[in-house]
């Protein structure tokens, strides 16, 4: 009984946290989630979703879009970008 007992006080401590979300340093506009998985509908890593279609403007994988071009200050893929998204509560960094 006391196992059982230690066991489900563990299990139910564990926290879910949620993936970083990626906003626009200027904006403050949200640009999705920046996660590793393909069928969360708000991730960067979902391929058919708003956020990580390679169609989409306001997805970081679209090359041509504001946030993917490689030229754009408002990309990640820019090295040298001025105002590239940023993790939600880290705008100062």
């Amino acid at each position: 009984m006391n196992k059982l007992l230690i066991i489900s006080i563990l299990l139910s401590s564990v926290a879910y946290a949620d993936p970083p979300r990626l906003i626009d340093q200027k904006t403050g506009k949200y640009l999705g989630n920046l996660s590793s998985n393909q069928y969360d509908p708000n991730s960067t890593s979902n391929p058919h979703g708003n956020f990580g279609s390679k169609y989409s403007p306001d997805s970081i994988n679209n090359p041509y879009g504001k946030y993917g071009s490689p030229q754009s200050n408002d990309s990640p893929n820019n090295p040298y970008a001025t105002n590239a998204p940023v993790l939600e509560g880290f705008s100062d960094y």
